[in-house]
């Protein structure tokens, strides 16, 4: 079995209508690819198709999305630092 690429990894946060619940996940394409994906669901009020990091398929009915950030995933640090 072929290891997959883990290379660069786009977050993605969708914001629902009547709802105060938000979708986060991450993929792999890139930032300007899921901008265009975006673009052409909601133009076309169709449905917009995301697969994640982890293969999941993500569908999202363009007429229900309040808002999308699409930006590079940063590896979030936990724990203290000395100034």
């Amino acid at each position: 079995m072929a290891k997959k690429d883990q290379g660069n990894k786009t977050s993605v946060r969708v914001g629902i209508s009547e709802t105060t619940q938000e979708l986060h996940f991450e993929t792999h394409l890139e930032a300007s690819k899921l901008l265009a994906l975006a673009n052409e669901a909601i133009t076309g009020n169709k449905i917009l198709q995301f697969t994640d990091i982890k293969e999941r398929v993500i569908l999202i009915p363009a007429g229900k999305i309040s808002y999308l950030e699409i930006g590079d995933a940063s590896d979030q640090k936990v724990g203290f630092t000395s100034l």
